[in-house]
């Protein structure tokens, strides 16, 4: 199953990401990695590596950021990774979160996967 790794400076925003896409898809590996070590703002290298560490499998690991230092932080851990299967998702972070973790759970493969979660852009929250 592909692994799903939420970026974000705050910790709590990731981890709600997180806890929402579970309410959808509670065998999703899906796991945050938001704020420093410390639980300040930021975004922390060794996080994001730990928590692509905690989710890898051959099948590869998806990653959703937020913004800014978080998606650049995120590009030099896959460049230190350049072995493994890692893409990051440009997708709206909640929805695209809880499309990926949806499609990994029905077991479709990473490009899928990608697919389907940079659509979720696409998706009205109001009809008119």
């Amino acid at each position: 199953m592909v692994g799903i790794v939420v970026v974000s400076h705050s910790q709590k925003l990731a981890e709600g990401v997180v806890e929402v896409s579970r309410m959808m898809a509670s065998n999703a590996r899906i796991v945050a990695a938001g704020g420093l070590d410390d639980g300040s703002t930021g975004t922390s290298f060794a996080k994001i590596s730990r928590a692509i560490d905690a989710v890898y499998s051959e099948d590869g690991v998806a990653v959703l950021m937020d913004m800014g230092s978080a998606v650049m932080t995120t590009e030099m851990v896959i460049e230190s990774m350049e072995d493994r299967r890692i893409r990051m998702f440009d997708c709206p972070l909640v929805e695209g979160a809880v499309v990926a973790a949806l499609e990994a759970v029905m077991g479709s493969p990473l490009e899928v996967i990608e697919a389907k979660a940079s659509e979720a852009r696409l998706t009205k929250k109001i009809m008119e």
